[in-house]
């Protein structure tokens, strides 16, 4: 009687594992997707108000310095077949209200360091 019950439960728990896969589970996108043709718009000088007008506001701003300014995406798969989970992320620092430095994940303009006015 208790075998038959083990094998019982033994069955259901194989058949619940193996229908696992057919879940559906969507991906989870946070913080600010940018574009690589976006990013090459940046140019050393911009103001914030022309930085917010290309690439929309940051995620973070530092706390304590407002000189910073964080851009991140992050996404979380929901299933392993669509690819993997991956972040990017852009920093950029100001100098007196303007761009002076951009880090992160994307690549610059040849044109970075030509001002806008010039």
């Amino acid at each position: 009687m208790k075998l038959q019950h083990l094998l019982v439960i033994l069955g259901i728990t194989l058949t619940s594992t193996a229908c696992s896969n057919w879940i559906y589970r969507i991906d989870v996108p946070q913080g600010n997707f940018l574009d690589q043709r976006d990013v090459k718009k940046l140019r050393v000088g911009m103001t914030k108000e022309q930085v917010i007008y290309v690439l929309g506001n940051p995620v973070v701003q530092d706390s304590f310095d407002d000189s910073t300014w964080y851009y991140v995406y992050d996404m979380k798969r929901g299933m392993r077949k669509r690819g993997e989970d991956f972040q990017k992320q852009l920093v950029i620092n100001f100098v007196d209200g303007k761009v002076a430095t951009v880090e992160g994940d994307f690549e610059l303009s040849e044109e970075f360091d030509t001002p806008l006015d010039s």
